[in-house]
């Protein structure tokens, strides 16, 4: 047997607490996340035009198979994590699809986290009830 020269692109994304794993190479649409199709693993119809945006943008839908690992989180952490790590792994196969992934903003990691809980509180901000009497 004999390996395919085919380059593999490897990138990272994350968002909240997920982590993602993205392993890019040419071929025909291909996903696997998780070793389920993005359809199994995604139940709402709502996150594909999330998941397949970076590809939108760049105008190369169908034109790469990524291979994609994914842990932490929920699933909205986990998507937006896949997608951050897509639009880093196309930009490492292809240079000159930065500037359209930057001004759709998928290239910036979104700082954003939980709030912690404070002592005294009932959440990070909830208060107790008050009682006028």
């Amino acid at each position: 047997m004999t390996k395919s020269t085919t380059p593999v692109y490897y990138a990272g994304g994350s968002r909240k607490t997920s982590h993602a794993r993205i392993f890019l190479k040419a071929g025909t649409g291909k996903f696997t996340v998780n070793k389920k199709s993005p359809e199994d693993y995604f139940k709402s119809k709502i996150y594909f035009n999330s998941l397949f945006s970076p590809f939108q943008v760049t105008k190369t839908e169908n034109q790469w198979d990524a291979y994609i690992t994914v842990k932490g989180g929920g699933s909205t952490g986990q998507l937006e994590a896949i997608r951050h790590g897509i639009s880093r792994a196309l930009v490492i196969a292809e240079e000159s699809h930065k500037p359209s992934l930057k001004s759709a903003g998928f290239l910036t990691r979104d700082s954003r986290m939980v709030e912690r809980k404070k002592y005294g509180l009932h959440k990070a901000r909830k208060s107790t009830q008050f009682s006028k009497r």
